[in-house]
């Protein structure tokens, strides 16, 4: 069978990380949504997602296909199902339409002609940006579930100290000494060619993915998911970092997502709470304004490609979009638009020639080619964002 994940409606409420990909490799718990449903289905998928994306995430369609919906993460009672869709069947939850099957020669689905098959139990579902780190500490329990069943962790090095050693899976390669692990809270997974420096102390829920590494004494509590080939320090607590991203140095990030290619500055810190204990209001692509998001604690969003200089301060829930370079004293504003270059004094646009020379710069170090499928998008996305540079 094959198998195409599709963004739906909650496309639009993930931004500014789906700006650059599509909802399915959006990272949270260990794996990306994309990464679980191949491991489950046991298969590849390909992608249903924006015109300017498809040409670096293509669509592969068939004489038959099974259509899901990315923004729900997979489990095994729903996989069954869905691997046992046949022709004009559909998975619901609610009025939310979870998978379905259709033909490539289908032109248009109609819901009303098919079975209806209803999926009763809970789900996880990946809704809103800040449901990336809110819903962390659960997907991080199941993917570790997923890539540990019937296989036996590395040894734990014995200058280590550590809380429920059970609960810890650490990949071949991976280098950690005189480190603190409290898997008591919830797993840590130590991934492929990582290290955690001296000193560090860790809590779980915890994952650090392939050739990512710890610096010396950092303290993270979970739920955090540090992704592939990133570099974190000081202090952290419930985040995620997508990949290829870097929080080296002291500083606090707190209830934050970034996305890949970011780098904070040395002494940089998140507010994630209010003065006045209030819910925090976030940056809204859709409405262009603020809007609620039942949470007390949420503290930065910041997409692809973006950065900051030295002791830079972020009030509490901060947006930042694609390619923003922001530096100088004070608070930024709590909505940076993508391309923009400039601090709490004021913002000049970030010219895409620039940008492309540094993303660049930054990818050749890490031996990965910034693509003309890359520059496309990037291209795109200061196009479709510059409107908001005049706000």
């Amino acid at each position: 069978m094959n198998y195409i994940l599709f963004d739906g409606p909650s496309r639009n409420n993930l931004l500014p990380f789906t700006f650059t990909r599509p909802v399915a490799d959006i990272r949270t718990g260990i794996l990306t949504i994309r990464e679980k449903w191949e491991t489950y289905l046991d298969s590849t998928t390909t992608t249903l997602t924006e015109d300017y994306l498809s040409d670096k995430y293509p669509m592969v369609e068939m004489d038959e296909n099974i259509m899901i919906h990315a923004s729900y993460l997979p489990n095994l009672e729903l996989v069954e199902m869905i691997k046992n869709l046949r022709e004009n069947q559909a998975i619901f939850k609610g009025e939310d339409v979870i998978a379905f099957f259709t033909k490539d020669t289908q032109e248009d689905v109609n819901f009303e002609t098919y079975e209806a098959l209803e999926y009763h139990d809970d789900i996880l579902k990946i809704e809103h940006t800040w449901d990336i780190f809110c819903k962390n500490g659960e997907a991080l329990q199941e993917d570790f579930n997923l890539l540990t069943e019937g296989r036996k962790s590395r040894p734990i090095p014995p200058t280590n100290n550590v809380i429920d050693p059970e609960n810890i899976f650490i990949e071949d390669g991976a280098k950690l000494e005189f480190v603190t692990l409290n898997a008591s809270t919830g797993p840590i997974y130590i991934g492929k060619d990582t290290e955690i420096m001296e000193g560090s102390i860790i809590r779980g829920p915890f994952a650090l993915c392939e050739g990512s590494v710890v610096k010396l004494g950092a303290k993270i509590y979970g739920p955090t998911t540090i992704g592939p080939f990133c570099k974190i320090g000081g202090e952290v607590n419930n985040s995620v970092l997508f990949a290829y991203s870097n929080k080296g140095h002291d500083g606090f990030l707190g209830n934050s997502v970034l996305g890949e290619w970011c780098n904070l500055g040395a002494d940089t810190n998140t507010s994630n709470l209010k003065n006045n204990y209030e819910e925090v209001k976030l940056w809204d692509y859709q409405t262009e304004s603020f809007a609620k998001t039942g949470l007390q604690f949420c503290g930065l969003m910041m997409g692809d490609h973006s950065k900051c200089g030295i002791n830079t301060m972020f009030n509490t829930g901060t947006v930042v979009g694609v390619s923003a370079n922001i530096f100088g004293s004070g608070f930024p504003r709590n909505f940076v638009p993508s391309f923009s270059w400039g601090g709490s004094s004021g913002f000049t646009t970030y010219l895409t020639q620039k940008a492309f020379e540094v993303a660049k710069k930054i990818m050749d170090r890490r031996h990965v080619e910034f693509t003309e499928q890359d520059e496309a998008i990037l291209e795109h996305v200061f196009e479709e964002t510059k409107k908001y540079s005049k706000e």
